[in-house]
């Protein structure tokens, strides 16, 4: 059994939390890969590492004197290192290269990037196992995105002789020769990488929920969690909002059948969610996750017998493709035709794409409504049970909640229900309500 362990921010804000993680690393001989990110917050008013060194940078860049920051940021990582009691190791070399890049040439990949560094450099001697730097064994390519080919090859062979090791999170090497970040999150696709290079058994992700939430606590009081997930049902959740694991981190062991399990550092009991190509685990409710987003609106494009014009959806696109604005969905009817798109691309851009649209298609009229919010109701048990959309329907009804918009895939994994702003966060509740705390299991 060979296990990748992934910390986040939270896991790893103190000695105190660094003294929880080493436990876990301890208690299962099999944990033998570690990815850390960088300190996050203490306490709700803290600031995160990388937030503290994204400062530096920006005033670094404006030629502003950089101690008392750097003083500062240094000062959370001794204060680390302290109450670890690691006597013998110091990261003062560390940081003199970075004051010299940043006063020489401050780049801002590799500034955010030095938080999970300096983490990995701790935990790797708090352990007492090899540090890996990220950026000799992860590359990206000249458009920015990961290199997957030369990853896997130059990450494999490392990993190959190196039983145990520490890879910090978040960062490789650009091809440019400088250090390139993942976006914010991107410690997570690291150990998806790792994993998948030393062709791990487990991806552990701890972090500070014990898995995967059916809804958004700040929205419904103490959602549960779920036991298993898929791959499409996550994916379904992460692009509606969801944000438990940065969505990119899901390709790489999905590739290789690797499953995910998310745990809590401060509840190591808890068995967590585990993300799984596919499982016979019978849900345990009908709906895996709730998610959803604010700040859409539609286009209604209306034209009689538009269903047997060839090519009229294509005109309609290509009006959006020619402003430069994506579409989130399109439902359509026999002489109607909608298109979801995000407000803020498109509302500067309204009257150009009105424009296109009749001079493209020659509809019978075009009409926007803006003030919309999409929620994704998600879950393989919805192909089973039958009800599911009468009891979708009648749980907003009872909230007051009216739905301006229906898509359901033919997939029958989720619906993607339409409504105003205003009621997204009494939708997401009624629907929570519906389909388990009401449910009898």
């Amino acid at each position: 059994m060979k296990k990748v362990v992934k910390f986040g921010g939270s896991s790893l804000a103190s000695a105190e939390q660094f003294q929880k993680v080493g436990e876990i690393i301890r208690a299962d001989e099999s944990r033998v890969y570690v990815v850390p990110s960088a300190p996050g917050k203490r306490f709700s008013d803290d600031t995160k590492v990388t937030d503290m060194l994204l400062h530096a940078y920006d005033l670094a860049s404006q030629g502003k004197d950089i101690a008392e920051q750097m003083a500062a940021i240094k000062a959370r990582y001794m204060e680390i290192i302290e109450g670890l009691h690691l006597e013998n190791f110091s990261l003062d070399e560390d940081f003199a290269i970075i004051e010299e890049q940043l006063r020489n040439d401050p780049q801002k990949d590799y500034t955010a990037s030095r938080g999970e560094y300096l983490n990995g450099k701790i935990m790797a001697e708090y352990l007492g196992i090899e540090f890996i730097d990220a950026q000799d064994v992860i590359f990206f390519n000249e458009e920015g995105n990961l290199n997957p080919y030369k990853t896997e090859r130059v990450l494999g062979a490392r990993l190959a002789e190196a039983s145990r090791a520490v890879i910090p999170g978040f960062y490789g090497l650009g091809k440019d020769g400088n250090v390139k970040t993942f976006s914010r999150g991107g410690s997570d696709v690291t150990g998806s990488i790792v994993a998948q290079a030393c062709k791990a058994d487990i991806y552990e992700n701890w972090t500070d929920v014990s898995g995967f939430l059916v809804a958004d606590p700040r929205i419904v009081d103490d959602p549960i969690s779920i036991r298993y997930i898929t791959y499409r049902e996550l994916r379904e959740l992460s692009y509606m909002g969801a944000s438990v694991l940065h969505e990119e981190a899901i390709f790489p062991v999905r590739h290789c059948g690797i499953p995910i399990n998310i745990r809590n550092t401060n509840r190591p009991q808890d068995p967590g969610t585990w993300i799984v190509e596919t499982t016979g685990q019978k849900p345990d409710y009908v709906v895996t996750g709730i998610a959803g987003k604010k700040g859409f609106c539609t286009i209604l494009v209306t034209k009689a017998m538009m269903n047997s014009e060839v090519g009229f959806g294509r005109k309609v696109l290509q009006a959006l493709e020619d402003n430069n604005i994506s579409f989130e969905h399109m439902p359509s009817g026999i002489d109607t035709m909608t298109v979801i798109v995000h407000e803020d691309e498109f509302m500067n851009k309204e009257q150009q794409v009105i424009s296109a649209i009749h001079r493209l298609a020659k509809p019978d009229s075009v009409e926007i409504e803006s003030d919309y919010a999409l929620v994704a109701v998600v879950g393989r048990g919805m192909r089973s049970a039958s009800g599911t959309a009468a009891k979708l329907f009648s749980s907003l009804a009872g909230a007051g909640v009216n739905v301006r918009m229906i898509d359901q895939g033919s997939s029958e994994l989720n619906i993607i229900i339409g409504i105003k702003n205003d009621d997204f966060d009494k939708a997401i509740r009624a629907i929570y309500d519906g389909f388990v705390r009401n449910q009898t299991k």
